[in-house]
């Protein structure tokens, strides 16, 4: 059987599915398939073992072209953490939702994420983990809606924790990163790509979605470096990876 051909895999292998991987070339494509994809213990678990599948599949069959590609479906990328759910279970942000982004932002392959609509808070912060973005021109916004969140007095545990932070700020220019934190300025995909929140551009679902496996096209080749890739992001991020990971990681 092709890689091509090979059936798609789906996580969590048991319960309700969170997201899908299936193969096109050397392109791994991870599609959430959770309608609004909010991160929940269950969700990020599956994303971690998404990246294990994928890893052990390109060890296995020792390629030395390989890339990933993340989208979600229709309106959403991700609407970021089901509160109810994340919330209700203690240390779910410094233990299982950070340490998922250090995996994302750390990952040994090139990772593009493909931001078919919109990315609000966590799901904003997922794309940005990512090692390039393409996002859809004519719908959608990144947003961190942080201090409007503050301002509806909705009880958080903590305003922006020091991961989540570092992670923006090693990401994004520094005027962009406060408009990003005090403003929870919502940017469209022009307005995304001249502040360099995003590599490209591209209108409606697919011609997104074609754009993005063109840029993780030319990213495969990057595969050979094998282990090195991951270490040459480690030594990119340390102060982000650190932070990320100032928890107890259950993932």
């Amino acid at each position: 059987m092709t890689a091509t051909a090979a059936a798609k895999k789906i996580f969590p292998t048991s319960g309700e599915p969170f997201l899908e991987i299936t193969r096109e070339g050397p392109l791994f494509i991870v599609t959430m398939v959770d309608n609004e994809n909010r991160f929940t213990t269950e969700s990020c678990q599956a994303i971690c073992d998404a990246l294990d599948h994928i890893t052990a599949v390109v060890e296995d069959e020792e390629l030395t072209e390989a890339a990933v590609v993340t989208r979600g479906q229709d309106k959403f990328y991700s609407n970021g953490l089901h509160i109810e759910k994340a919330f209700s279970v203690p240390g779910f942000t410094d233990d299982i939702f950070m340490p998922m982004l250090n995996k994302v932002l750390l990952f040994g392959l090139p990772t593009v994420a493909c931001i078919n609509g919109h990315a609000f808070a966590g799901g904003c912060l997922l794309a940005l983990a990512h090692d390039y973005r393409v996002m859809r021109s004519d719908r959608g916004f990144m947003c961190m809606p942080l201090i409007d969140v503050i301002q509806n007095e909705i009880d958080l545990p903590s305003p922006l924790p020091s991961g989540m932070s570092a992670l923006i700020r090693y990401k994004l220019p520094h005027h962009v990163y406060r408009s990003v934190v005090l403003e929870a300025k919502r940017y469209a995909g022009k307005a995304a790509l001249e502040d360099h929140m995003v590599d490209a551009i591209a209108e409606g679902v697919e011609g997104t979605f074609e754009l993005a496996k063109q840029v993780a096209l030319k990213l495969a080749p990057k595969a050979k470096a094998g282990a090195f890739f991951g270490m040459i992001k480690e030594d990119m991020y340390p102060e982000a990876s650190s932070y990320l990971m100032s928890g107890k990681a259950k993932l």
